[in-house]
C-alpha cells in the first residue's frame, strides 16, 4: 500500500469566496491550496447553491461531465457539473448542480430559518454526483476528505455502493466534523431513501426519523480517520467517534489560527494510508 497520499479529493459543504466566510468555508478554501503546495494532486467539490453568483465567479458548465440522471426515490433528476477557478490559488472547484436541489438562494434553511425538508435528498444527490463525476474524470483519489454535514452520505456510498469500482479501490475517507451537524430530522423516510446500489438496511441502520446527528455517526463508522475541525462538535457525536477506535486528529485552535494545521492534516493523510 502507498505510504503517501498522491491524490486528495476534497468534498466540501462550503468554499470561500463562493459562499460567505465561515470556519468551514475558510478551511475549504485554504486547505486544498496548502495540500497542493505540498506536491499533492487535488480536486475540490461543493454544491452549486443558488446564492453563488455565476457571472461574478465565472462558473461554466462542463458538458462532457454533465448529462447523466440520478434517481432518488422515484424521481429522475439531471446532474449538471460546473467549474470555476481560484486563480490566486491555482485550483479549480467543481460544482454539483441541479435545479430542484440547489437553485434556491438559501443554503440549508429557508428565509424563516426552517430546515429544508429535502436536505437529506440533497445530501444523497451531492454524494452520488461527486462520485460519478470522479469516475468520469478517471481520477483515482488516495484520500477523500469530507468536510461539512452535507458530505456525510459519501462514506457509506464509497464503502458499499462503489466498493467494486477500480477508481475507488484504494481510496480512504477522512471525515472532518464541525458544529454544523444538524439535529433536525432529515426526512421521515430518509433511512429508506438512502439505500442505493445494493446497500442493505443493516449497512445503514438509521431510525425512521433519522437526524443529521445520526447520519454523522454513520459517516464516522465508514471513515478511516476523523478530524475535529472546530471545538463545537456535539459531545454525543464526539463520544461515538472515540468509541470507534479509528485515528483521530484533535482540534487545535492555535494551529488553525497560524495555518500550521495544514501540515498536521497532510501528515494525517499519510498516516491513514500506512
Amino acid at each position: 500500500m502507498a505510504e503517501s497520499a498522491k491524490k486528495v479529493l476534497f468534498v466540501n459543504s462550503e468554499i470561500f469566496p463562493y459562499v460567505p466566510e465561515t470556519g468551514i468555508s475558510k478551511i475549504g478554501r485554504q486547505l486544498p491550496q496548502g495540500i497542493q503546495e505540498r506536491k499533492r494532486e487535488i480536486r475540490a467539490f461543493m454544491p452549486r447553491y443558488g446564492c453563488i453568483n455565476e457571472r461574478k465567479n465565472q462558473l461554466h458548465e462542463v458538458i462532457r461531465l454533465s448529462g447523466m440522471n440520478i434517481i432518488i426515490g422515484d424521481v429522475d433528476r439531471p446532474l449538471v457539473i460546473k467549474v470555476a477557478s481560484i486563480s490566486s490559488a491555482r485550483i479549480q472547484v467543481y460544482f454539483i448542480d441541479n435545479e430542484d436541489y440547489f437553485r434556491r438562494r438559501q443554503i440549508f434553511h429557508d428565509a424563516d430559518g426552517k430546515f429544508f425538508s429535502d436536505n437529506g435528498e440533497r445530501a444523497i444527490f451531492f454524494a452520488r454526483g461527486v462520485l460519478e463525476t470522479v469516475k468520469k474524470l478517471r481520477w483515482a483519489p488516495d484520500i477523500i476528505h469530507c468536510q461539512g454535514w452535507i458530505t456525510h452520505v459519501l462514506p457509506l456510498y464509497l464503502k458499499k455502493a462503489y466498493k467494486d469500482d477500480p477508481i475507488f479501490s484504494g481510496s480512504k475517507v477522512v471525515l472532518s466534523l464541525y458544529g454544523d451537524t444538524p439535529k433536525e430530522v432529515l426526512a421521515p423516510d430518509f433511512n429508506k431513501t438512502i439505500l442505493f446500489g445494493g446497500i442493505k438496511p443493516e449497512d445503514a441502520p438509521l431510525p425512521e426519523n433519522a437526524t443529521g446527528m445520526e447520519l454523522a455517526q454513520l459517516a464516522a463508522k465508514y471513515s478511516e480517520g476523523i478530524i475535529f475541525g472546530d471545538d463545537r462538535v456535539d459531545p454525543e457525536l464526539a463520544a461515538c467517534v472515540e468509541g470507534l477506535g479509528v485515528p483521530v486528529l484533535p482540534f487545535d485552535a492555535a494551529a488553525l489560527a497560524d495555518g500550521s494545521y495544514m501540515e498536521a492534516y497532510n501528515d494525517f493523510y499519510d498516516s491513514i494510508l500506512r
